[in-house]
């Protein structure tokens, strides 16, 4: 693989490749056990305490949901052939669609795939799998309205145990991939996270924040009985538990205002048994709804998190506006340094950067 220097998108890696180079994107229906239901319960077929979840847990049906998985032009089921997965993470208003479709097209095929058919084809990076998930894991999940007391956004601090125990294992199951999550011994542990990456824009940057790392949940402050922060009817409750024995690498772009702050984020790293690969974290210079969270988010992070976080990325895009300019940069970098062999020499290596 090439050179990991952040740098902006190559302009031609926006248009698409030779036809024989060219992904393909498959829309997989799995089954949903852990999701919130319509009277605001966690439904779960795990045994989740309800200090955890921070609500009350009960046993109910499984729903369906739908996700879509981008997979290389190289890829062959019938072969021997194992592959990395990134999960991609859409935005409050958005779905499983929104990398894919609101992101637009180049000759004839989503700019997204154009991006990852060129990182392929010209050695940039390894044929990956990447999946673009729904991140609302609520019954009401096709709902991408922003309604703070709506059980669709309540959805969206909870998509952690349906990640975990839903849709990793539906992947893993149906796809050649390096990671098993059925192998839970210690080596299989240490292994099976190196080959999993997730990073995500806006709402799905809070996610990766404060679901992977280990940041607030929110509900609606006509719950909670509370004051919001960031005047939008949202208010945190209780802590997650954090995903970094699934995850060594996480993007965050223009991460949303609910983000927890760099030394709620650090503390959860630092308890963590394992250390975090890559923190890449970008946002626009000019982005009036993301750069606050942004610089919060980022703030007191790597000394609170001690020796938990080897390598730490602070991009500015220059001009950039909370847009797919902005994320297709986050993507294009994040998914050249992800998937490498990361020193720990138990200190934190911060390159920060205006681009």
């Amino acid at each position: 693989m090439k050179s990991r220097n952040v740098t902006a998108v190559p302009a031609e890696y926006f248009k698409s490749a030779n036809e024989e180079l060219q992904g393909t994107v498959q829309e997989v229906s799995y089954k949903v056990s852990n999701y919130i239901d319509r009277n605001r319960q966690l439904v779960t077929d795990r045994n989740i305490d309800w200090s955890e979840a921070g609500r009350e847990t009960v046993a109910g049906d499984t729903i369906m949901k739908k996700c879509n998985v981008y997979l290389p032009a190289a890829y062959d089921p019938d072969d021997s052939v194992k592959y990395n997965v990134m999960y991609l993470l859409h935005g409050v208003g958005g779905d499983q669609y929104e990398w894919l479709s609101s992101n637009g097209k180049v000759d004839g095929r989503f700019i997204i795939c154009n991006l990852f058919d060129n990182l392929i084809a010209n050695g940039d990076i390894d044929p990956l799998i990447v999946v673009f998930p729904n991140g609302r894991s609520a019954y009401d999940w096709t709902d991408t309205s922003f309604n703070p007391e709506g059980t669709n956004m309540l959805g969206f601090y909870y998509f952690d145990y349906e990640l975990r125990y839903d849709l990793i294992p539906c992947i893993e199951s149906t796809y050649k991939t390096f990671a098993d999550i059925t192998d839970t011994s210690h080596e299989g542990i240490i292994y099976n996270r190196t080959h999993r990456a997730i990073a995500g824009l806006s709402m799905g940057g809070m996610q990766a924040l404060n679901l992977i790392i280990g940041g607030y949940r929110h509900d609606s402050t006509r719950i909670t009985g509370t004051e919001s922060a960031w005047n939008n009817e949202l208010d945190k409750t209780v802590l997650a538990p954090g995903m970094i024995d699934l995850f060594a690498y996480v993007g965050t772009f223009s991460n949303a205002p609910t983000s927890s702050d760099g030394t709620t984020l650090g503390d959860s790293l630092a308890s963590c048994v394992h250390n975090l690969h890559l923190l890449y974290t970008t946002c626009g210079d000019a982005d009036g709804v993301a750069n606050g969270s942004y610089i919060k988010s980022i703030d007191g992070f790597r000394h609170q998190s001690e020796n938990h976080l080897n390598h730490f990325y602070q991009i500015l895009i220059k001009d950039g506006f909370h847009d797919f300019h902005v994320w297709n940069n986050g993507v294009y970098n994040f998914s050249r340094l992800i998937f490498r062999n990361c020193d720990d020499d138990g200190r934190s290596h911060i390159i920060s950067k205006t681009i």
